[in-house]
This record gives C-alpha cells, structure tokens and sequence, in this order.
C-alpha cells in the first residue's frame, strides 16, 4: 500500500514491479513497461495504450474505440470531419420521437449506453469531450434529434480511429492553463459553458468541459466560501510573482474547443494544440489527414 496515496497498492517480485490504482469501481493496473489496461469493476475492460519511443509517449484507446464501433454498429458508417456541426443547436426538442425505448443487444438502452462509453473515451481523446457533455444533457429524455448527434460523434471517431494523446519527453514543467467560456450558449436555460484545460509545458495533463450550474439557497453560503478562498489563493501567487495572467486572443485560445462546436479548420488546429493526434509513428502528431495536418503543438509559444 502506497504510504501516502492508500488506493496505491505495489508488489514487487525481483525486477518486477506492478502496480494498482483503485478508484471509486475503477482499476488501473500497471508494470514496469507502462499502463497496461483500467477496468471497471463488474462492467468493461478498457484497454489504455502506451507507445513509447525516445520522443514521447503516445496514449490511446484504439481497441476500445473499434469495440464501440461495433457494439452500437456503426463500423460500417460513413465517417465525419468534426464530432458536430457549427449548425448544431440542441434543446429539449420535446415535440421530437422519444428514442429511450429502443434497445441494442444485451437490453441497453441505446442513447444512454452511447454516452456512457463515450465519457470513457474522453481520457485520452479531448476533442470529444464538449459534444459528449452536450449530448449527455438529454439523457431523460431523449429525442431523435440527440440520438442523431450522438451518431455523429461515432462517426467522427471513426474517422479518427487511431488517435490519442502525444506527450513530449522535451517538454517543460511550466504549468499552462487556458479558459474560456461560451457565454449564455445552452438554448434551454441560457447558461454558459466553460472550458479548460491544463499543460505542462506542451502536455496535457486535465481538461474539462462544463456547464454552469445553478445553486441552491443552502448551498449558496458554501460555494461562496469556496470561491473567496480560490480567490484569495490565486491573488496571493500573483502577487508573489509564482503565476501571471495574459489576455489570449480567441484564435488563440484552445479552451474554446472545449465550449462549442467550431468549424472544421478551427477545430483541426485547436486539437492539435491539445496533443490530439494520429499515433506515434506520425513524428510529433505531424501527419495528413484528408488534406488536413495536424500541426505540432504552438503551445511552446506560450511558455
């Protein structure tokens, strides 16, 4: 058991070494040649792999992401350049077919069962977490409307079968934080979303995609509280010179992918800004892509 961390636990055999991380029902077992798979207990083996080289490591889940494919047959559909469309504008679409009542093999529910595996998929694929978060917003009660754009994400996947995330083993430890919102974007209620995402240098190491959320009268004090004291803590860094602010420019800013579904240029660049790429063979992420390149990452420019 780790001596600081107890859902750490080591077993050493001679020049052997694994290693188990437990989460909540997740599990992560490890050696000393990487991260070999995370399962969830009583649900699903998610394989997570790492190819290594001198260059960096690129992490992905391509297996997992042909399973998918087939579990909620869509191998055989014809792929998408981006995860949805700029002219995409979900809401509750309440006059729309319900489609919670179909079902696919092993009696799932299909609009849920899509989401679920999608919210998986999003550890090493960034570029998919805003259209899943917005699709998972329906789950009571969804339409054909969603179910729809769901299918597109599938699609978009498909096309990018065999992506994952690049880490560097140039890059630096300088910490690198983009924000950005979307504001009042959700038709439904009129609230924003706000995306952003972390980097060590050029590496993305946490990202996130939300919507705001309303708080209740008894949790009003609370969250207050918590906002004040972050508040105070990053004044006083600032103050001290250990973190500065900068005004990015929207071309520039990497969290908007993370907060609306953006035209397909725009969208190329900004994942590969996120280390999004085609595998490790692609030197760097630099590869052609139906005409498009996914560039290397610009972020060193920041640093």
């Amino acid at each position: 058991m780790g001596s600081v961390d107890k859902t750490l636990f080591l077993l050493k055999h001679g020049k052997d070494l694994l290693i188990v991380q437990i989460y909540v029902d997740d599990i992560i077992f490890g050696d000393v040649q990487g991260v070999r798979d995370e399962h969830d207990v009583g649900t699903s083996v998610l394989p997570w792999t790492p190819d290594q080289t001198p260059q960096g490591t690129f992490v992905h889940q391509s297996k997992y992401t042909r399973d998918l494919l087939r579990k909620f047959e869509m191998a055989d559909a014809s792929p998408q350049m981006t995860p949805m469309s700029t002219s995409t504008a979900l809401d509750a679409d309440e006059d729309g077919k319900e489609v919670d009542q179909w079902r696919f093999r092993h009696n799932q529910k299909v609009y849920r069962g899509m989401i679920r595996s999608r919210l998986y998929l999003t550890a090493t694929r960034p570029d998919i977490q805003f259209a899943v978060g917005l699709c998972a917003r329906f789950q009571a009660s969804p339409r054909e409307s969603h179910c729809t754009a769901v299918k597109r994400i599938l699609r978009y996947i498909k096309f990018t079968l065999e992506f994952g995330l690049w880490y560097s083993a140039d890059s630096s430890l300088s910490l690198l934080d983009f924000l950005d919102s979307d504001h009042a974007g959700c038709r439904i209620d009129r609230k924003s979303t706000f995306g952003t995402c972390q980097f060590l240098g050029t590496s993305l190491v946490s990202s996130s995609s939300r919507k705001q959320s309303s708080v209740a009268t008894s949790t009003c004090e609370a969250e207050t509280k918590h906002i004040d004291v972050r508040y105070h803590f990053l004044r006083d860094n600032y103050e001290k010179g250990m973190i500065g602010t900068v005004k990015v420019a929207s071309e520039n800013q990497v969290a908007d992918i993370l907060t609306k579904p953006l035209d397909l240029e725009t969208f190329a660049r900004l994942r590969g800004e996120l280390g999004v790429g085609e595998g490790v063979d692609k030197a760097l992420i630099k590869g052609e892509i139906e005409g498009l390149k996914c560039t290397e990452s610009g972020l060193s420019s920041w640093l």
